[in-house]
């Protein structure tokens, strides 16, 4: 596995249960600003091998950003099971995005 991959995985596991941060924070933190789209084929590759977290993680407007209707509603029930408020697909950054 690539150290970016690998750094990738780290960050997502340490964003804390009813926070969330976006694949371009993921990224930054990993080591490669410019790598969102990576974190987002990492995020669909990966998540379920390494029992991640990837519900808390969102688009850079703080938006689920699924286009699988059902994936969108399972990520808006994580999120909202976890305290966080989805109101319209959207996450109010200001109150819970995480700074790991």
């Amino acid at each position: 596995m690539k150290p970016f991959t690998e750094n990738v995985l780290t960050v997502i596991r340490s964003i804390p249960e009813g926070r969330v941060m976006t694949y371009g924070q993921v990224a930054a933190k990993a080591g490669s600003p410019r790598a969102a789209r990576q974190v987002v084929r990492i995020l669909h590759s990966m998540s379920r091998k390494h029992h991640l977290p990837w519900h808390r993680v969102l688009n850079a407007k703080g938006e689920i950003a699924l286009k699988d209707e059902e994936a969108a509603m399972e990520q808006q029930l994580a999120l909202k099971m976890e305290g966080v408020s989805v109101i319209n697909r959207k996450i109010d950054l200001n109150t819970y995005q995480a700074d790991v």
